[in-house]
Parts: structure tokens; C-alpha cells; sequence
């Protein structure tokens, strides 16, 4: 007999931050956002992400927009509704370890200014990289969520997920986040994943993916059967492709049934219809290229989120390689395995990505070394989940002594020293914060600030339209 027990799903809103970093490279103004938070607000979802990852880096150094001003108007908009930000543990939102006291100060800034949930991973799924941000999150009453960031590989068995669970719950985490970024996990693989998730944890479970590989919606189905507490969505006009499934089809999908939503799909409707004309937009001036709306196939092929493709695609075309591409890809995986197969998310894929681009150009494996490559087999963004290639370690940093501590362990304090080096433009607390993650980009800011409010011509080029990576 089918079982009637009612068991609504929640829903996690991607749209102000995932939806539209995977699809228009975080371009979204706090401007357009606003004027659609307080519909937003009546929905009933669990939460909105709408902070974290690349919105930081991207609203100082592209849309000239102060990041935590931003976090705050949200926080005064969203009267019901919980906000979220995504966190890239002892990275913080930046691409390299921080001391403690700088994880710890931002933890406590970000929730001080209005963030509930703070969604914590790691490239290589080391916990240790994630004790100072949950030991933070909790001290300031924050729910501290610990992504598990999803891949595929001999290591990565049902025991591992279930084994890394307990754990996790025993490090004092609210709740789990699968942290599907490529894409990669199949229907029927979700049941069997979720299943032995909700056995092993009384934690909740949430499940986050993206629809680069043409899955992910039937995949939600299935993990909602399974017993999942919560899923990712982004409204329509900014879903599917390298983003998340629509929000729409997935509460159609669930009306009359135990997981109904109870959504209104009339206000969805007005929220779609908001959105619209900022992606109509995003398409005319080519901000949103229309092959990251398709299935990419290849990414189930190759194990490689898509992000990281095009990434490939871009540094051979630099090189005037484009025809090594698929000798590029099939690096990819071998790459991988030399360094202990780590799951591919930043920043882990680009390190992965770009010494198979260099081990393939340069005809001869590891004959160009990156220092990021170096740093990892020297365990400087901390433990793999299976061992080195001891050869290939060897080749890359000859005899030198790897760590097996925590990496930030190695890390003294280094508040005090930002905060000397940066005062003459401090105007906020949180000043401090974004020089720390991106001092050149947060400088260039601090003066196109001060300009405007002397009514001077910025000393700065607005680099809007710039070509930075995010």
C-alpha cells in the first residue's frame, strides 16, 4: 500500500545567488534583486540563497557593489524567510586557507548581518577544514550546514558517504547538504544514497545539484521519495542548463501528493514573470551564452562539471590547442587519480583542469608543474581521500616533507595585521573582511566608494563588463 504520510518537501531558492552565478557569471545586481525579495518572501520557502560564493568577489570587483550593504538590504526585505550564503570553509570565499580568526570574524560579520544558514564544504571533503567555521556558525546561533561535495571514483563508496556522515553529526553540524556540482548523481543512485544517509543520520538531509547533465530533476524525484528533507531550486527564467531544476515544474510535480509544497503557483508565476526580462536581457548582450541552457552530455562522460569544461575549452583555445581537447579530457581522470581523487569543485577542478591541459601541451606528464599542483601534493589544502601517486609526488616536489597536520594549524593570526594594513580606508568593520579575501579588488572598491561619496571622478575604471575570472 503507498504511503499517504504527508511529508512536505522544503525548498531551497537558488535564484539571487547558484541560478544566476551558473548561468550569467554572478552579474545580477542588488538593483534588480530588490524590488522581487518581498514577493519572494511570501512563497514559504526554507530558505534563499542569496550570498556567498562568487557574489562576493564578483559585486566588488565588477558591479562596484559593496557585498555586506548588499546582505543587509536583504536582511530588511526578508521579513519570513531564512537566508542563506554559501561558505568554502577554511577559504572562506577566497581561493587560499585563512587563519582561524579571520574564518571566525567572518562567520560571526555574516550572521551578524543577516545570514541563518551558512552552507560550509570543502574541495576535498576534509573536515578538518570545516571545524573552525561550524564551531563558529554555532557559537553565534547560526545553523552551520556541512556540504559534502559529490563525485564518483573507487573511494567514494555508500560507507564512505555514510561514515562521513556520522561524523559530521558528531562535529556538532545542523544538517547535511549532498553538494552535487557537476551533476553526477543519477536517479537511482539519489535512492540508494539518501536511503543509507537518513539510516546512518538523524541529521537533516539536503540535496543540491545542478542540471548540466540533463538528470537532475528526475534525480530530486527520487531522493524526495528516498526521504530527503530539502532541494535546491531556481525559478524558471534562471534554471536548467549549469543551474539548478525550476522551482515551478518541481511544485507542479509534488501538488496532491504527500511532498506537496503548498506553494502558490500563481505567485511563482509573478516571480517568473519579474525575472524574465533580466534574462531576455542577459541573452540579447550575450551574458547568457545559450549553450550553458543545454544538456552537456559529456559531463556524465568525463566525471567534469561544466564550469571546468569550458574553462578546458578557453585555456586551449588560448593556446591554439582546441585539437587536444579530448586527449585533454582524458588527462582529466588520471590527473585526478595522482592526486588522490579528489572531488572536482573549486578550487580543486581548476588545479585538476590545468596541469591535464599542461601534462597534454608539454607532451611529457608533470614536466610543468603548477605551484597549486605542488601545494596539493604537499598537503597544503589538506588530507585526499586516497593516497598520492607516490612517483608522480615525488616528480613535483622532489624530497620535500608533505604535511599531515590541518593546513591552517601552519596559519598565525593575521586579523590584526590586515586591519594594519588597510585602516586608511576602513569606513565598516566588515572593510576588514573583504580586504582579506581580495586585497587589490577591495582596495580598487575602497576608492571607487570614497570617490562617490566626495563626488570625485572615481580614480578607478569601472570594469563592469571586465574580464576577470570569478
Amino acid at each position: 500500500m503507498a504511503d499517504t504520510t504527508k511529508r512536505p518537501i522544503k525548498i531551497t531558492e537558488t535564484i539571487l545567488r547558484d541560478a544566476h552565478q551558473s548561468l550569467i557569471a554572478t552579474r545580477m545586481t542588488t538593483e534588480q534583486m530588490l524590488p522581487i525579495v518581498d514577493k519572494l518572501d511570501k512563497v514559504g520557502y526554507h530558505s534563499v540563497e542569496c550570498w556567498g560564493g562568487a557574489t562576493f568577489d564578483a559585486s566588488l570587483r565588477f558591479l562596484k557593489e559593496d557585498p555586506w550593504e548588499r546582505l543587509r538590504k536583504f536582511r530588511d526585505g526578508f521579513k519570513n524567510t531564512k537566508l542563506q550564503m554559501l561558505f568554502r570553509g577554511q577559504n572562506i570565499l577566497g581561493y587560499r586557507p585563512y587563519a582561524d580568526d579571520v574564518v571566525e570574524y567572518f562567520v560571526q560579520k555574516s550572521i551578524a548581518n543577516g545570514i541563518d544558514i551558512i552552507r560550509i564544504f570543502d574541495c576535498l571533503n576534509d573536515l578538518r577544514n570545516l571545524q573552525t567555521a561550524v564551531k563558529a556558525a554555532n557559537k553565534e546561533k547560526g545553523h552551520a550546514q556541512v556540504a559534502l561535495s559529490y563525485t564518483l571514483g573507487d573511494a567514494y563508496t555508500l560507507e564512505y558517504w555514510t561514515e562521513i556522515a556520522k561524523r559530521i553529526e558528531d562535529m556538532g553540524a545542523n544538517s547535511i547538504c549532498i553538494k552535487d556540482m557537476a551533476g553526477l548523481l543519477l536517479p537511482y543512485a539519489a535512492t540508494e544514497l539518501i536511503s543509507a544517509l537518513k539510516d546512518a543520520t538523524s541529521l537533516p538531509i539536503q540535496l543540491h545539484t545542478h542540471y548540466t547533465s540533463g538528470v537532475a530533476s528526475m534525480t530530486y524525484m527520487k531522493a524526495v521519495e528516498a526521504g530527503v528533507d530539502v532541494i535546491d531550486t531556481a525559478m524558471s527564467p534562471f534554471a536548467l542548463g549549469t543551474s539548478q531544476p525550476a522551482t515551478e515544474v518541481m511544485v507542479e510535480t509534488f501538488k496532491g501528493t504527500p511532498y506537496d509544497t503548498g506553494f502558490d503557483s500563481n505567485l511563482l508565476d509573478e516571480i517568473a514573470d519579474y525575472f524574465r526580462p533580466i534574462r531576455d536581457e542577459a541573452l540579447e548582450s550575450g551574458l547568457l551564452n545559450p549553450k550553458n541552457l543545454g544538456v552537456n552530455i559529456k559531463t556524465l562522460l568525463y566525471q567534469v562539471p561544466g564550469g571546468m569544461l569550458s574553462n578546458l575549452t578557453s585555456q586551449l583555445k588560448d593556446m591554439h590547442a582546441e585539437d587536444k581537447y579530448y586527449e585533454v579530457l582524458e588527462e582529466v581522470p588520471k590527473v585526478r587519480k595522482d592526486l588522490g581523487e579528489p572531488p572536482l569543485v573549486t578550487p580543486s577542478s581548476q588545479i585538476v583542469g590545468t596541469q591535464a591541459v599542461m601534462n597534454v601541451i608539454q607532451g611529457e606528464r608533470y614536466k610543468m608543474v603548477t605551484k597549486e599542483t605542488k601545494a596539493v601534493l604537499s598537503g597544503e589544502y589538506g588530507a585526499t581521500v586516497k593516497p598520492f601517486d607516490p612517483e608522480v609526488q615525488k616528480k613535483c616536489i622532489g624530497d620535500k616533507e608533505p604535511i599531515t597536520c590541518r593546513p591552517a594549524d601552519l596559519l598565525e593570526n593575521e586579523l590584526d595585521k590586515l586591519e594594519s594594513e588597510m585602516s586608511q580606508w576602513k569606513e565598516q568593520d566588515e572593510d576588514v573582511l573583504s580586504y582579506a579575501l581580495f586585497p587589490q579588488v577591495a582596495v580598487d572598491f575602497f576608492k571607487y566608494r570614497e570617490a562617490q561619496t566626495t563626488k570625485v571622478d572615481p580614480t578607478v575604471a569601472d570594469n563592469k563588463n571586465g574580464a576577470y575570472p570569478v
